[in-house]
């Protein structure tokens, strides 16, 4: 996403398409539906805490480690092989999230640097800052051309403009475009996916549309499935107004989702079931 000659508002922009408000009336119900149930008002500790490993299990399904939702609730071990190693970093991304949020309007390059220090801890030198020239990045589930380390240090600067700056834009806008442009940079030498998703959630919470974490986007990603994300991802990167409301659609649908998850979470705990 190219700021240069933009609005001062650019994000505010795709805002008023038709189609994206439609997107954000329909979260903003299924939201307010979780955050209504009567459970919520008792236990909602225990809400954050499930819809954040199952945020985390949807995330790192993304990138390749489809697991199932006992299994990642019974292991204790994340060192082992790679998928395990991805699950280790979606659940430490997730935990995370929620430490940055008093962080993410002031400073979001260096929580996007934390994001990728905790997540990927075990590249030495090339931890928590951009890759340089020359530097492969291992993202299992986009093949694309690279942008250029100076065209990721502009546009990483100017999406943090736009975050500090503030505006008009709905939440689901902003979650939308951080995530979708996170993901066409690439800017780490790895888990590009797995920060871009959970940056996605942070705005979500820090906005105040999602304040208790209860709706978690990656579940919805990853229930909508790989081949809907790429195809939606397509739609950010040509640009157009018609490419970038249907990812804004596509991220909108996984935020509902994710409540949808959440509510049903709440109608088991209500039966006694869980």
């Amino acid at each position: 996403m190219s700021t240069t000659g933009a609005s001062a508002d650019p994000l505010a922009a795709l805002g008023s398409l038709p189609t994206v408000a439609d997107s954000v009336e329909s979260v903003r119900k299924a939201v307010d539906r979780v955050y209504g149930h009567r459970i919520m008002r008792r236990r909602s500790n225990e809400i954050t805490s499930e819809a954040a490993l199952r945020g985390a299990r949807g995330s790192a399904a993304l990138s390749g480690a489809d697991w199932a939702l006992e299994e990642v609730r019974r292991r204790t071990d994340f060192s082992g092989d790679e998928e395990a190693r991805t699950m280790g970093a979606a659940l430490r991304l997730t935990a995370e999230a929620g430490q940055l949020l008093s962080i993410w309007r002031q400073s979001p390059l260096r929580v996007l640097a934390r994001l990728h220090l905790v997540a990927a801890a075990d590249h030495a030198e090339q931890v928590g800052r951009p890759r340089q020239a020359g530097e492969a990045v291992d993202e299992p589930l986009l093949d694309l051309p690279l942008p250029s380390p100076a065209e990721v240090s502009a546009r990483l600067d100017g999406l943090a403009g736009l975050i500090i700056a503030g505006g008009s834009a709905p939440a689901l806008v902003t979650a939308a475009v951080v995530h979708g442009e996170l993901l066409a940079l690439r800017p780490f030498v790895s888990h590009n996916g797995l920060v871009a998703r959970t940056a996605e959630r942070i705005v979500l919470v820090g906005s105040g549309l999602d304040p208790k974490s209860v709706c978690p986007a990656e579940v919805g990603h990853a229930e909508l499935g790989r081949t809907a994300y790429l195809a939606a991802f397509e739609g950010y990167l040509s640009g157009t107004a018609e490419g970038m409301a249907a990812w804004i659609a596509h991220c909108g649908k996984a935020v509902g989702l994710g409540a949808r998850e959440s509510t049903a979470v709440c109608e088991a705990l209500q039966r006694g079931a869980a």
